[in-house]
């Protein structure tokens, strides 16, 4: 078995079709959370000091629990029907629930997306190119975001501040009828990947992947791949998205102002993903991952402290702000850009599907997506109880620079270097470069 010999414009096709569908999903998934300061006042009850905002960013966060457990069944129709729950003042508690049963579809939806569009691109790529061919797919959970406050603030700006926190809220969740629509048609125009085709004529492929994935031992490389993918996926939303609520903390009840300086950030550090993917193919997997660790524990307390600062509402500095983002982000891409080859790479074909979501969606779910409820609840907490922001960010910052600090002493020591295991030879060639 060799790699396909696809010209530059067929592997561009195929990292375009994975992209694009991925960037909508993370859009449906992403635009609950850039509103969530305002979703809190819609949905649940006035109570203690921000109380609301950190039941709302708890309900972002069960659709991430619950990613480890999903399958693209459901289809994103969540994502609109959000658009259409009645406020709490016209319904009551029910406001709160019926989102939180929502975003739990959602994460189900979103639980089997990447571990296919990352296995598809993998296997398109040629060996010493896999690292920039995947880093640009991983661009598309950032761009869904960067959609998503685009969304908002043109939504915003069209109809003005009154008439969006009224009910021009709900516009950028029924958008997404259409994006639905687009999704579905991309997804039809794929195709098998050459590895899976040629496994498939040989009789090769898994009779039970799951049992072969998860109750062999290939068992010990799925627990050795979500330690390395919890550390990427605490770095991960610690930069980008516990940024924006930090801001929005610093510039309550402002939402304009975040999502600008927010959304410039991720497009300014957004080709980082592509580059640290493309010198992962020259220097390995590894190091970039761990430095990418290293630098987000060491210097996020200063970098956060700066932001508060740069971000007061009495007067913005805006190029600093999104500098210091941007500089955030830049550690995603460290950590994000090169993941995808490395999973790719680590496990073998025919159970490559499986052993490559799981861990996935649970470095990124529950290591990943416990960040924005802990950091929200911890900092508004101190906040409540009359601590400084640097004391309150002392608290906030506990998970997101520890997790990262485990990730970087334990995967020094357990994680392999992939760059040079070849997916196209067979697993028991394979194996011995596993670790």
């Amino acid at each position: 078995m060799t790699a396909p010999q696809l010209a530059t414009k067929d592997l561009r096709r195929v990292v375009i079709a994975a992209a694009v569908g991925n960037v909508i999903e993370w859009y449906d998934f992403y635009i609950f959370g850039s509103l969530a300061a305002l979703l809190s006042v819609k949905f649940f009850a006035a109570g203690a000091s921000g109380s609301a905002l950190i039941k709302t960013v708890g309900t972002f966060t069960a659709g991430f629990l619950i990613r480890p457990f999903g399958a693209f069944v459901f289809g994103r129709i969540g994502t609109a029907f959000i658009g259409l729950v009645p406020s709490y003042a016209q319904i009551g508690a029910a406001a709160g629930i019926i989102p939180l049963f929502l975003r739990l579809i959602q994460g189900l939806c979103l639980g089997g997306e990447y571990g296919g569009a990352i296995t598809y691109v993998a296997e398109h790529a040629p060996d010493d190119k896999r690292g920039y061919y995947t880093g640009w797919l991983q661009t598309s959970p950032t761009l869904g975001i960067v959609v998503s406050l685009v969304v908002i603030i043109v939504t915003r700006e069209t109809l003005g501040t009154e008439a969006f926190t009224a009910w021009g809220w709900r516009i950028p969740f029924l958008l997404s009828l259409l994006m639905v629509a687009i999704a579905i048609y991309i997804r039809l125009q794929l195709q098998e990947t050459p590895i899976f085709q040629a496994i498939k004529a040989k009789g090769q492929t898994a009779t039970n992947p799951w049992r072969e994935a998860f109750w062999s031992q290939n068992i010990r490389y799925v627990l050795i791949a979500s330690i390395v993918v919890i550390g990427e996926g605490v770095v991960w939303y610690s930069g980008q998205f516990w940024a924006l609520y930090f801001i929005q903390q610093v510039q309550k009840p402002d939402v304009l102002h975040p999502a600008i300086i927010t959304g410039l950030a991720l497009l300014i550090a957004t080709p980082s993903l592509i580059f640290f993917g493309w010198l992962s193919d020259r220097i390995g997997r590894k190091p970039i991952i761990l430095a990418g660790f290293f630098l987000a524990s060491v210097t996020y307390y200063p970098l956060y402290m700066a932001l508060g600062n740069a971000a007061n509402p009495a007067n913005i500095n805006y190029p600093l702000s999104i500098l210091i983002v941007a500089i955030m982000v830049s550690y995603v891409g460290m950590v994000y850009g090169p993941i995808g080859a490395f999973l790719a790479e680590y496990f073998p074909a025919r159970i490559r599907y499986s052993s490559v979501s799981v861990p996935y969606h649970i470095g990124n779910g529950w290591g990943g997506g416990l960040v924005p409820v802990i950091t929200t609840a911890a900092y508004v907490t101190a906040q409540a109880a009359g601590l400084s922001m640097s004391q309150s960010l002392g608290h906030a910052l506990v998970y997101p620079i520890a997790v990262p600090a485990v990730a970087f002493l334990l995967s020094l020591f357990l994680m392999p270097e992939t760059r040079k295991i070849s997916i196209w030879q067979p697993a028991e060639v394979r194996a011995g470069a596993r670790g």
